[in-house]
């Protein structure tokens, strides 16, 4: 019986067949045929969890395993290869195509809460309260992700294919002056577990799954509404470079147990809004923010200094070096 599987990967989606003769090789090199990949990784189910077939045996025959493969949906993720030219000419064809490409930047940890702010609202019966996301570049698909997925870590591997799929199914809309890189690239970079995720995303995202999602600013409490006047909100938190998200917890229940949590909110409940505000206000008093123009920085790959994220930008486009974090001996 032919096998017949979906692929969800940075180029757009896919339908794969296969003999029923094939083997494990088969199937990888097909999935690096229509996706142009030299390397991946892969997920399946949901949440998403990691396949990797190779494991059985490149020579071992499909229907030897016990992969039920047939109808399934599989999601590939771009993976570097490691190799120093090959990484060397991709960042060449990067710079060349936008100085500005997008930059890691690593907050300092000393930024860290020691206690973690909450806000009781009454009106509600209720508190809201702070929940911190790893330092690791999917803060934002990890944020997002608990509030419209689940509390699941890898809920990022979903949205960050779907970020993908939607540029490459609006290419006016997504063209190389909105991205500061060919959309190609974009969908490619994006796919990868440190690339950050900031506007572009959060606009598709907002579409994608029908809600507002208001993100709001630390260091001076602006509310930037996404995908704004639908039926549900939910909040999250930008500190600069750092992305975390809030949560309501019920009257009675401890705000140190996550599963009492909820996240998605009545876009028309300005109280629970007022309250999103007032958290980040404490946040502020804390100084968990981080100004991306005006902190010190530096190149964690050869060592440069300087200030603000423009002049990182700048370091990039020479060095073609891209991960950066704050440094702390200038403050």
């Amino acid at each position: 019986m032919p096998i017949r599987l979906r692929l969800r990967a940075p180029n757009g989606n896919h339908t794969v067949s296969l003999q029923d003769t094939a083997a494990v090789s088969d199937l990888l090199s097909s999935i690096s045929d229509v996706t142009t990949l030299p390397l991946f990784e892969l997920k399946w189910g949901f949440p998403p969890q990691p396949l990797d077939p190779s494991l059985y045996g490149m020579s071992t025959l499909l229907s030897d395993t016990d992969l039920k493969l047939n109808g399934s949906q599989i999601i590939v993720l771009a993976q570097a290869t490691g190799d120093p030219s090959e990484i060397a000419n991709v960042e060449e064809t990067s710079s060349k195509q936008s100085p500005s490409a997008p930059l890691n930047l690593k907050r300092d940890h000393s930024k860290q809460l020691k206690e973690i702010p909450e806000i009781h609202v009454p009106a509600r019966g209720g508190t809201v309260v702070l929940r911190v996301m790893p330092d690791d570049n999917s803060c934002m698909f990890r944020a997002l992700g608990s509030a419209v997925l689940s509390d699941n870590l890898d809920s990022m591997t979903e949205l960050r294919s779907m970020v993908a799929q939607a540029i490459q199914a609006d290419p006016e809309r997504f063209n190389e002056a909105v991205l500061q890189q060919a959309p190609d690239k974009y969908c490619e970079w994006i796919s990868y577990s440190d690339s950050w995720g900031g506007g572009i995303e959060l606009s598709i995202l907002s579409q994608e799954f029908d809600v507002e999602i208001c993100s709001i600013n630390v260091e001076d409490l602006r509310v930037d509404k996404f995908n704004e006047g639908r039926p549900k909100r939910c909040f999250l938190v930008y500190s600069g470079i750092h992305y975390d998200t809030i949560a309501f917890v019920p009257a009675g229940a401890s705000t140190l147990d996550t599963r009492n949590d909820v996240k998605m909110f009545d876009s028309g409940d300005d109280v629970m809004l007022e309250a999103a505000r007032q958290l980040c206000g404490e946040l502020k008093k804390k100084h968990y923010f981080t100004n991306t123009q005006k902190f010190g920085i530096k190149c964690n790959t050869c060592g440069w200094k300087g200030q603000g994220e423009m002049a990182a930008a700048e370091h990039a486009s020479l060095t073609h070096h891209t991960d950066f974090g704050e440094d702390t001996t200038s403050a």
